[in-house]
């Protein structure tokens, strides 16, 4: 029989949602999700907490910072339970977020056998280290992955 209680003690909404008890206090210190305070200091998690917790999770899995996760909540409304559209423009923002770490996924992968542009695969060896290293002129690090190109080098 399904329960028509509209609050969650912190138990139940652990068990909904998968997560630890911990981690939903962790949550919430965070300001992702809130609760009610009863007798004895108990928490009581609205129902709609369950989606809040939920979208967490999905947005841990695809690489987003729990930063990034408050900063798009903190755009949806306080005082009533987001709907479809509000959540829709969150996954908008999202969605370019995602399609930028793809791509510069896709280049690093593209890019990975020239081991940060010279494919020596060896620290020892590594121009990168060397006091000739023409790369270095372009600024720190990995300058062929950071979106340089040994073309750059003759500009």
């Amino acid at each position: 029989m399904r329960s028509t209680t509209t609050y969650l003690t912190i138990g139940d909404a652990a068990r909904r949602s998968g997560v630890a008890t911990s981690t939903l206090r962790f949550y919430e210190s965070r300001g992702l999700i809130s609760s009610l305070r009863v007798g004895g200091n108990h928490r009581r998690y609205h129902r709609s907490m369950l989606r809040r917790i939920a979208i967490i999770r999905v947005a841990q899995r695809l690489g987003l910072s729990l930063g990034e996760i408050g900063n798009a909540f903190a755009a949806l409304p306080d005082k009533r339970t987001p709907t479809r559209k509000d959540w829709g423009r969150l996954s908008t923002t999202w969605g370019k977020q995602l399609d930028k770490r793809i791509a510069d996924l896709q280049n690093l992968r593209t890019r990975l056998s020239g081991c940060i542009g010279c494919g020596c695969l060896s620290m020892k060896n590594c121009a990168l280290y060397n006091a000739d290293d023409e790369a270095a002129d372009l600024g720190s690090g990995p300058r062929y992955l950071l979106g340089n190109a040994p073309a750059d080098l003759t500009d």
